[in-house]
């Protein structure tokens, strides 16, 4: 094999787990790559959640207070997902290849499984958000040929991970930028009298707030940052630096969640019942322009999710090659997404967050208080039971406050609560809690296990 065949092997993603990852992003690539996936038509449509957090989906805070809710949920959020980040940059690992260092060999699989659902949800998600967009876009039309159209670009850009990367931040993130500004000023412009003279309904608190509300608001914000939390190591295992891998996935997403979600609350300020979600943006001066740049981006969201779906079964069966699954799965999504609608939305986000938000809290009490950055990430790691309790602690204290919108599961977190007879307080961030509950049970487990083991 010639020097430049290995040259060009080395800058993309390695088929199988058993292959090193080369060391090959920068942090404006990585920067490029969180800034555009924090840039979402799941911001411009999901932003009614953070404003009517309730399960019955009726308007309850302010703009003012729904701004506020997504800064916080969003800082939060992206302080976590670069925490999540560091140790792919240190160990070279993608995210479910971690966990058998957290949990064990074989204990990673539960997670792994749970992560896999997720991502093939969010993948299917992202398509018929896309064909959605699309059909505002252009009037209608044939909606399938949108999601297939979307589906085909998504497997492609999977098939080649670190390229798409790299041209993520060579041509698309100036696009990106260039339409929000505009969109934003246009937005501005024509919001800025109607949120003069109506702020919006009334509640217990500053800004109209509903404390309750509010707090369920900013856990809707955060959950959409922590969705990227189980995936982040499978692209900042490519990080040059853990210092770069941190930054890039923790600013840059969180500017670009924050600008997206405050552009989508000008866009429902805006909204009539005239027009779809997309109206006011379809409506703006040079809108569908714009627009068409925010539709073809969002291939990228769908593509994050596939081939991190590649690399968890990867640790279900390390020598899978990666470019077989991805496209298996972009066909699977594309299909999944003809099928299928929004309508539980909101409910699989708190799903996700009642996951995946103890399961962080545990691998930040262990990879850095206990373990320092080692761990034994091998197909033979011992079982370790006690940080599997950790996490079902901490996801469990989610429950209790937020049990969200899931049908049967919303039920059974209901049940407990009236057994228990625990009542959620106003103050209570059922995300921050469940996530400190895991932290400090995991490092109680790590110390007790450590003054177990013989010297």
């Amino acid at each position: 094999m010639s020097s430049s065949t290995l040259d060009k092997a080395g800058r993309e993603a390695p088929l199988t787990l058993d292959e090193p990852a080369p060391k090959v992003l920068s942090f404006w690539d990585q920067s490029a790559f969180w800034a555009n996936l924090g840039v979402s038509l799941f911001a411009f449509s999901g932003a009614y959640t953070v404003l009517a957090p309730n399960t019955q989906g009726t308007a309850q805070i302010s703009i003012a207070a729904g701004i506020l809710a997504t800064i916080i949920g969003t800082v939060v959020g992206g302080l976590m997902l670069g925490a999540a980040a560091v140790p792919g940059a240190r160990t070279g690992k993608p995210a479910m290849m971690l966990l058998r260092g957290l949990f064990g060999g074989k204990l990673s699989y539960l997670p792994t499984v749970l992560n896999i659902a997720q991502l093939i949800g969010w993948g299917t998600f992202e398509l018929i958000v896309i064909g959605d967009a699309a059909d505002e876009l252009f009037h209608g039309g044939p909606h399938w040929l949108y999601v297939v159209a979307a589906g085909v670009l998504t497997t492609i850009l999977t098939i080649w991970p670190l390229g798409s990367v790299r041209l993520l931040r060579r041509f698309v993130t100036v696009g990106v930028v260039i339409a929000l500004i505009w969109f934003y000023v246009q937005f501005f412009r024509a919001s800025l009298p109607d949120l003069r003279s109506n702020p919006g309904p009334r509640g217990g608190g500053p800004f109209g707030v509903d404390w309750n509300l509010f707090w369920i608001a900013t856990d809707a914000a955060l959950a959409v940052s922590i969705s990227w939390v189980p995936v982040a190591a499978d692209y900042t295992r490519h990080a040059r630096s853990a210092r770069s891998a941190f930054g890039a996935a923790s600013g840059a997403y969180a500017v670009t969640q924050i600008v997206a979600y405050v552009l989508g609350l000008f866009a429902l300020a805006l909204a009539t019942g005239d027009g779809g979600p997309y109206a006011p943006f379809l409506q703006a001066s040079l809108g569908a322009l714009f627009f068409f740049v925010f539709v073809v981006r969002e291939t990228d969201q769908s593509f994050a999710n596939v081939y991190s779906t590649a690399v968890s079964i990867q640790n279900l069966a390390p020598r899978i090659d990666r470019r077989i699954l991805s496209i298996g799965l972009g066909i699977l999504i594309t299909l999944l997404a003809l099928r299928l609608n929004m309508a539980n939305y909101f409910g699989f986000l708190g799903l996700i967050g009642s996951v995946f938000v103890p399961l962080l809290g545990v691998l930040v009490a262990d990879f850095f208080l206990r373990a320092k950055g080692k761990w034994n990430t091998g197909q033979d790691a011992p079982s370790r039971w006690g940080m599997v309790f950790a996490w079902l602690l901490g996801l469990s204290v989610y429950q209790l406050v937020n049990p969200g919108d899931a049908g049967v599961w919303t039920d059974f977190w209901v049940r407990v609560r009236d057994t228990l007879h625990f009542t959620e307080q106003p103050w209570m961030s059922a995300s921050l809690l469940s996530f400190l509950a895991a932290v400090l049970v995991a490092w109680l487990v790590g110390r007790v296990a450590a003054l177990r083991k013989p010297t």
